[in-house]
């Protein structure tokens, strides 16, 4: 380890002690203000005198909030938060704390590490520590699905707790209530905000604001399904309770769900950090291929290898992306989106913004406007039109900006590496000891003063190199031949330095690239529309199990199920409520231009035994099918979500390892072998021609 690094480590380490200090005298600060006294105030008489993480969660929480940066991921983080910790103010704030302390303890070394390892190149820093941001999205997303599958699991034992105290109480709201006093459980949290639903004197309102923060489907059938019993009563069907027969079912769909996510989960486990991990590899590699094989220090250090670099950061920007969006379990974080308050509407109530906006936004009623909504709806995106078409211009802009940048920087590259790389007149396939170095570099340095002098003249020629070599210090003892090679490789040079400038085919891949950027948007929801299309066979058999559980309800009509499937609908959802808003005109009219709208045939053939309800039979027996084959469809959902999973994880494993591969193929075997080839067949030749 160098003299150098060794400096850096070390006023790292001092930097870190001192902001320490800093962090400790501001809490000491903070402490007095009336945040921090309310705080302990509720603790008076509870706390002990020990260290308690507990308050210090808390208060790291209040220092966040006053860190402009760290805000906003404290508040986003919360949001999510507070549909787990439904009413707990104090739980939200401890565990959002928790988990941005916990990204930060990992963030801040990797910072670190990564500008001693890049404090060569700044465009390759700024990168990484872009993508490092990126990274705590993942860690906060895994932290919030970590806390949604443990509440999954904790729903599991609350069920089963809730048969026993059913059949003790036989009252649906006193056996929720009585289930609910475990403190411990977060699923506790959930059962006493239902069983207030159940006692409240309007719960139908009550039960449809639930419905919107609740963290799960599952919660919401059993908050419905409990409704629906204590109003209409339970009933014995073979002997059994309706009403845990229901629960039993709604458990069974859950364990499918537990063992579903685990197996995403394992699939997906390391694969965002592998389509991000080549961005930091780039440098240590190059330097390892320079030190050991030379010959390619023209290549790694020249436009080329900065274009494949640029290119395999793009790769792994994309790939992350598609992980992230192919990897959807369902659980909180898709929820939440709705409530934020983004920068793009900031962007488009800007009257020069909107003016601009509304130019490229398609008109309603047009072709493009249907098939862009169309489009939002199949990839269940929060986002609005206006929204979408802000994303897509900023993005051009950037794109169009970046490019401009990126091309500007190749060629201050290319005109620095004439100036900077040691000038040899032969080949070498080795490594240049010391001496030979130092030779080179003055040569350099020689070379520079003549590219200084004619840098700019477009009309310099090698005769003029000449003339200038001639009356120069550095070569009045040289023979004409010696000047006339070293005015060949200055030439050579000054071409290059001359040619080095912003060209109009660049300025036009410049618009290339933003147009691309201006798809990219369309692209991704297209994307996430075909993966969700992935899970309609799942979606259709949750419907099934949703018709098993009413469908022997007093009282329960087609219209109730049709709610129910709307409430719970993901991929079929804007059908099911154009067909709930126009029920009231038309029951089988409504129901027949669902079945045309869709072309799924197992929901097709669910609507049409909803129409046969509707007019012909019993609901009971039009859906006797799903109770006689219900072991059938159970088994098939499973071998369902195995086809489901198998198919995400090889998507998924393709596109993850893709920069992993680019970094090997494209970033050091191709250049290692083709420029070795090239260098030593020119070798060759060399010793060949010398030889005759």
């Amino acid at each position: 380890m160098s003299t150098e690094i060794l400096k850096i480590i070390m006023m790292v380490v001092v930097g870190l002690i001192v902001l320490i200090g800093i962090i400790y005298y501001i809490l000491s600060k903070k402490m007095q203000k009336s945040e921090y006294k309310n705080i302990q105030k509720l603790q008076q008489g509870t706390k002990s005198g020990k260290f308690s993480s507990e308050v210090l969660y808390q208060r790291l929480y209040l220092t966040y909030r006053s860190i402009p940066f760290l805000k906003r991921y404290i508040l986003k983080l919360r949001r999510k938060l507070e549909i787990l910790n439904i009413d707990d103010e104090y739980a939200t704030r401890r565990d959002s704390s928790k988990i941005i302390t916990r990204a930060l303890a990992i963030l801040l070394p990797l910072v670190i590490v990564t500008i001693i390892l890049t404090k060569s190149n700044f465009l390759l820093m700024f990168i990484l520590l872009m993508f490092e941001l990126f990274m705590v999205d993942i860690l906060i997303e895994g932290s919030v699905d970590k806390k949604d599958d443990k509440l999954l699991v904790e729903q599991i034992d609350f069920f089963s707790e809730i048969r026993h105290a059913y059949h003790e109480f036989n009252m649906v709201e006193e056996a929720i209530y009585q289930v609910s006093q475990d403190d411990e459980k977060e699923i506790s949290r959930q059962g006493e905000k239902i069983y207030e639903i159940l006692i409240s004197d309007d719960p139908e309102t009550e039960l449809e604001k639930y419905y919107d923060v609740a963290p799960n489907n599952f919660l919401k059938e059993f908050a419905g399904l409990s409704y629906l019993t204590k109003e209409f009563g339970d009933r014995k069907v073979d002997g059994a309770s309706l009403y845990l027969k229901n629960i039993d079912n709604i458990a069974q769909e859950m364990q499918i769900e537990i063992l579903k996510r685990d197996k995403l989960n394992y699939v997906f486990k390391s694969l965002s950090f592998i389509s991000i991990a080549p961005v930091m590899l780039l440098e240590p590699l190059k330097n390892w291929a320079v030190s050991n094989f030379s010959f390619v220090k023209n290549w790694y250090y020249g436009k080329s290898g900065m274009i494949v670099q640029i290119l395999i950061l793009v790769i792994t920007f994309v790939s992350y992306i598609l992980v992230r969006k192919l990897k959807d379990n369902g659980s909180v974080n898709m929820s939440t989106k709705n409530t934020q308050n983004p920068w793009q509407d900031k962007v488009y109530k800007n009257k020069f913004c909107k003016k601009i906006i509304d130019m490229v936004l398609p008109k309603d009623g047009t072709k493009e406007y249907k098939k862009l909504k169309d489009l939002l709806k199949d990839a269940a995106s929060p986002l609005k039109m206006e929204w979408i078409y802000v994303n897509r211009i900023c993005i051009a802009i950037v794109t169009f900006v970046a490019s401009l940048t990126v091309f500007s920087y190749l060629h201050k590259i290319a005109i620095d590496y004439e100036y900077t790389q040691p000038t040899t007149d032969y080949d070498l396939i080795g490594g240049m000891n010391s001496r030979q170095e130092a030779k080179a570099m003055e040569l350099t340095r020689q070379d520079n003063i003549f590219l200084d002098m004619f840098r700019g003249d477009l009309d310099t020629t090698e005769k003029d190199i000449q003339k200038a070599l001639e009356r120069s210090k550095y070569y009045k003892e040289s023979s004409e031949e010696e000047i006339e090679k070293a005015a060949k490789r200055i030439y050579e040079k000054l071409q290059v330095v001359n040619s080095e400038y912003l060209q109009w085919f660049e300025i036009l891949l410049a618009f290339v690239f933003a147009m691309i950027g201006y798809m990219s948007q369309i692209w991704i929801l297209m994307f996430q529309a075909k993966m969700r299309q992935l899970e309609m066979e799942d979606e259709v058999m949750q419907f099934q199990t949703i018709i098993l559980m009413l469908m022997r309800i007093e009282r329960v009509n087609v219209e109730i199920i049709l709610e129910w499937l709307e409430r719970y609908s993901n991929i079929f959802k804007s059908q099911i409520t154009r067909c709930v808003n126009n029920y009231e005109a038309g029951a089988w009219e409504a129901l027949e231009e669902l079945k045309n709208e869709i072309s799924y045939m197992p929901l097709i053939r669910i609507v049409e035994s909803m129409q046969a309800a509707v007019e012909k039979i019993p609901i009971r027996d039009a859906f006797d099918e799903l109770d006689s084959e219900r072991e059938y469809y159970r088994d098939k959902r499973k071998e369902s979500n195995e086809r489901l999973i198998s198919r995400k994880g090889m998507i998924g494993k393709v596109i993850g390892f893709a920069p992993m591969v680019c970094l090997f193929v494209g970033y050091l075997i191709v250049p290692l072998v083709f420029i070795g080839l090239t260098s030593m067949s020119s070798t060759m030749g060399s010793m060949s021609s010398s030889t005759f």
